[in-house]
């Protein structure tokens, strides 16, 4: 699992790719707050406008900064996903074009 936190700058981008991409299957991420979803108040060409732009994401918290119920409920609703997920999906057609999309294999 990895949680990602705080404003994602441009050129930490293909770095927290790499890192997505060296963990082991399956991989979980969950986006903590405004600035990690979406770039919060942060509009600049140096600040990453989202993680998803990146990696795929699993579950977003909302909230800048989230409060500590919201991290929460992020985690359990990543559990019920974990405890609700069919051990095909990550062979499914639709899981490797969602993978494709974002360039990995």
């Amino acid at each position: 699992m990895l949680l990602v936190a705080g404003t994602i700058a441009k050129k930490m981008g293909p770095i927290l790719r790499q890192v997505y991409l060296q963990m082991a299957e399956p991989r979980w991420v969950i986006a903590i707050g405004a600035c990690a979803s979406s770039g919060g108040i942060f509009d600049s060409y140096s600040v990453l406008q989202g993680i998803d732009q990146v990696i795929p994401v699993d579950v977003y918290v909302p909230g800048c900064p989230p409060r500590p119920e919201g991290i929460l409920d992020g985690i359990l609703k990543l559990q019920d996903l974990v405890h609700n997920e069919s051990l095909r999906r990550r062979n499914s057609k639709p899981y490797k074009e969602l993978m494709e999309s974002y360039g990995i294999q």
